[in-house]
């Protein structure tokens, strides 16, 4: 867009999408400044070794406590963030440098650390790969903790308690800080440095604020008090906005607020299509808290329920108990609605310190989720009598995930029945027909679908991983992102002959992956068959209002047309072309906050 008089545009990398306007308050750097090369007495050396040491276990401290509040807050997946930071400090050839340093240089461990640490920092910034060099802001921010840490001193602005509502400018913004932004008063945030695959940028854009990164200058450009208009579709930070700019933006929201209003009032409707075909609309969710989410969205219940919370961050496996009386309380919050509960999805380096596996140099191919659990029975028959338990209230239903084989999905049933007799011979009430699921993540799960379909009482593709193994493309490595492509004709078919497979022998299947909550790809699901959908609660408003538009018999023929092409682009394009025409506007928006 063009300047209008009197305004100033400084345009960097749209990061989270959404629009405010508000006074900035301009950060004045909150990095922590080199410390001076100071000299100790040699008999000092040891002494200034263990406050390193100790500084070192209070940061690991501080990050296992942030990995907690973002895991309760955003989920797993962005709690993996931080795992980067602890494998650092787990560093051992870093920390024995830092070691050497203070011993030979005789220099106070502040210098030390520092001085180490920006070696590796440098190393990473001048390299040509973007997502290597965005890693150097994660060390950085690890940096400035230890050296806190070992100073004393706390970080120069508290963004957790903001005293009123500001945009936030800051030439970084760790992707600590993020994490722990001022919801309430943060209204977006813009930075100089950064790029889309910066984790500070992910954070951003889970936690729904609106924020910009890669505006070079603009730091020294503004100053705290400034108006300013932050567009994070376009990447925009718009300083003393003009009244047109503010009429054209003003007019987006009217139509985002008159969109979210129209979905707001199919709340407690089905998701059928104008031509009458129903489709059921779930939530996943990971917690417990999570339920009244479910609730407020209008979703017909959770067709993925992550147990995976009850074991982390934790001394000692849950008990059956403990278990019982989490599953209890969803299954009871949300009845009569249906619950599908996904049993323990975890590797074996992510369990209790209590017990653990050994590292795996590739845990995504190694023992994790059925595999672990077939073979660690007492961890696995606990977690079954529990939800047996809670299936009492007839509205539970459970499914296995990362099932490769007919042989993995029989010896869990096995394992099944056995946990039912236990419960008999007690007297111990459960629902005796209880629904247990396959989960399609696995192209081999996919080729035996027959099979399974015997044997299970529905399907659910978890996409994620069934793109990444069918393409063999690890989704969190942001240098081959542009290989993880949901439209690949591959992974389509995949998607086909799987619910081909549930209708030959009766049952239906259902997508619970990130596909399932993509508006472009909606249609190509429901095209191919797909008879449930399981999303986050913030988009379950918007991927009803465009069932609620969609006409089945077109979406049969477009997913149709792309079964037939072998462009994953043009397959995009025509979906999305799709949605277009029959919900305009619904790529504009964001979801509707709960």
């Amino acid at each position: 867009m063009a300047p209008q008089p009197g305004e100033q545009i400084f345009r960097g990398i749209a990061a989270s999408a959404g629009v405010v306007q508000g006074r900035v308050l301009v950060l004045d750097g909150g990095q922590v400044e080199a410390p001076e090369r100071r000299l100790i007495p040699e008999k000092k050396v040891s002494s200034e070794i263990d406050r390193l040491e100790a500084a070192l276990v209070r940061t690991r401290e501080q990050i296992r406590d942030l990995q907690s509040k973002v895991r309760q807050r955003l989920g797993a997946d962005d709690a993996e963030i931080f795992e980067a930071h602890a494998l650092v400090l787990e560093d051992q050839v870093l920390i024995d440098q830092v070691i050497r340093c203070i011993r030979e240089k005789r220099v106070a461990a502040e210098f030390a650390f520092h001085d180490v640490a920006s070696g590796y920092t440098r190393a990473l910034a001048d390299l040509h790969d973007e997502y290597l060099r965005e890693r150097a802001a994660d060390l950085r921010d690890l940096t400035g903790r230890v050296l806190r840490n070992l100073s004393g001193k706390d970080a120069t602005h508290d963004l957790r308690h903001l005293p009123e509502p500001r945009i936030v400018l800051a030439h970084d913004l760790t992707p600590s800080a993020t994490a722990q932004l001022d919801r309430e008063n943060v209204l977006g945030f813009a930075t100089d440095v950064g790029g889309k695959t910066s984790h500070t940028a992910i954070l951003a854009g889970s936690m729904g604020i609106p924020a910009v990164v890669g505006l070079k200058h603009t730091v020294h450009e503004l100053s705290s008090g400034d108006f300013v208009l932050l567009d994070g579709f376009n990447g925009l930070v718009i300083r003393n906005p003009s009244d047109q700019t503010l009429f054209e933006y003003g007019q987006l929201e009217r139509r985002q607020v008159d969109l979210h209003a129209r979905m707001a009032e199919n709340r407690d409707t089905p998701a059928i299509t104008l031509d009458g075909h129903r489709v059921v609309l779930s939530a996943n969710v990971e917690q417990i808290s999570d339920t009244a989410a479910v609730i407020d969205c209008g979703a017909e219940g959770v067709g993925l329920f992550r147990t995976e919370f009850l074991f982390m961050e934790r001394d000692t496996l849950p008990t059956e108990e403990e278990q019982y009386l989490a599953y209890h309380r969803v299954a009871s919050a949300l009845k009569p609605n249906g619950v599908i509960f996904r049993t323990l999805d975890i590797g074996g380096d992510k369990l209790s310190g209590t017990w653990q596996g050994a590292p795996e140099s590739n845990p995504f191919l190694g023992w994790r989720a059925i595999r672990l659990c077939l073979q660690e029975t007492g961890i696995f028959c606990t977690q079954l009598r529990a939800l047996l338990r809670a299936s009492a209230h007839g509205n539970v239903r459970v499914m296995y995930p990362m099932i490769s084989s007919v042989d993995e999905f029989d010896e869990a049933n096995r394992l099944l029945e056995q946990c039912k007799g236990e419960l008999r011979a007690k007297s111990t009430p459960f629902d005796e027909a209880l629904e247990v699921g396959a989960m399609i993540e696995i192209p081999s799960a996919v080729l035996v679908a027959d099979a399974l379909a015997k044997r299970a009482r529905f399907f659910s593709l978890g996409t994620n991983d069934l793109i990444q193994y069918t393409l063999a493309v690890d989704r969190l490595n942001e240098r081959i992102a542009h290989l993880y492509n949901p439209t690949h004709p591959a992974l389509l078919r995949l998607i086909q002959m799987t619910v081909e497979a549930g209708k030959r022998h009766g049952i239906w299947t259902g997508v619970c992956g990130e596909m399932a909550g993509d508006p472009a790809l909606v249609p190509l699901l429901l095209g191919l068959g797909v008879d449930e959908l399981s999303v986050a609660p913030p988009m379950v408003p918007m991927i009803k209002h465009l069932v609620r538009r969609l006409k089945l018999s077109e979406a049969r023929e477009m997913a149709q047309s792309a079964l037939q092409s072998e462009s994953s682009v043009d397959i995009l394009a025509r979906s999305r072309a799709l949605v277009q025409r029959t919900a305009p506007g619904l790529f504009e928006i964001r979801p509707i906050p709960l």
